[in-house]
């Protein structure tokens, strides 16, 4: 099923650096605080969830699994600017009903699996589905989140610094599902220019990095499949 309420997240990646939160404070942006956020990701031996850009994980106690939503037929009719903009950004739907992440992850699994059982147990508190799915944890870390809001534009801009060692930044907006994605692309196209962004290139996120540092096979095959 169709989630009605879950909101898109159109996100830009880029790099920060020493200078990144007076460039920000220049802007007009405010720090909305600082938290710390630990990271499970989960899919099967085989990667049958994020060959399909699929990204499983809980986040303090809580599940949520992002799914691609952006077609390629919509960021290629975007011209111009736009066209330049999508292909920075990503376009992800983040699910955290549990019974509909529960049912979305079998799917997926039983499309290659056809033996699985039809149906696993759930609960924010059991998670024997996991095992049911065979799903193990590939990836595990925490990242100190520094957050910072543009109202004007409705942007919000997170730095983050990952325990293994790397440093990114993320503009994003939110926007429904269905909603407005050329307005979202044009505001964080306008607020990396007003941070002076550059380059043409995507910036790699953090499991990027961890997975091409510490699952290199992964890695590889996400690569090969053009995920990555």
């Amino acid at each position: 099923p169709e989630s009605t309420s879950t909101p898109v997240e159109v996100e830009r990646k880029f790099l920060c650096n020493a200078d990144t939160v007076q460039r920000l404070e220049e802007i007009g942006a405010v720090c909305v605080g600082q938290r710390q956020i630990h990271d499970q990701y989960f899919d099967t031996p085989d990667f049958h969830l994020t060959l399909r850009d699929m990204w499983l994980r809980k986040r303090k106690g809580c599940w949520e699994l992002k799914c691609p939503t952006a077609t390629a037929s919509e960021t290629e009719a975007l011209g111009g600017k736009q066209s330049e903009a999508a292909a920075l950004c990503t376009c992800y739907r983040e699910i955290t009903s549990l019974p509909e992440i529960h049912l979305r992850v079998t799917e997926a699994i039983k499309d290659t699996c056809e033996d699985r059982e039809s149906e696993a147990g759930f609960s924010q508190e059991d998670e024997s589905w996991l095992s049911k799915l065979n799903l193990v944890c590939f990836a595990e870390f925490t990242t100190v989140r520094r957050s910072f809001t543009l109202k004007e534009e409705g942007v919000q801009i997170d730095l983050d610094q990952a325990d293994f060692g790397y440093h990114v930044g993320e503009l994003e907006v939110l926007i429904p599902e269905g909603g407005d994605l050329q307005a979202a692309l044009e505001k964080i196209r306008k607020t990396a220019e007003k941070l002076g962004l550059t380059g043409d290139q995507q910036v790699k996120g953090k499991m990027d990095v961890f997975l091409k540092r510490n699952r290199p096979e992964h890695y590889a095959k996400l690569l090969s499949e053009h995920i990555l």
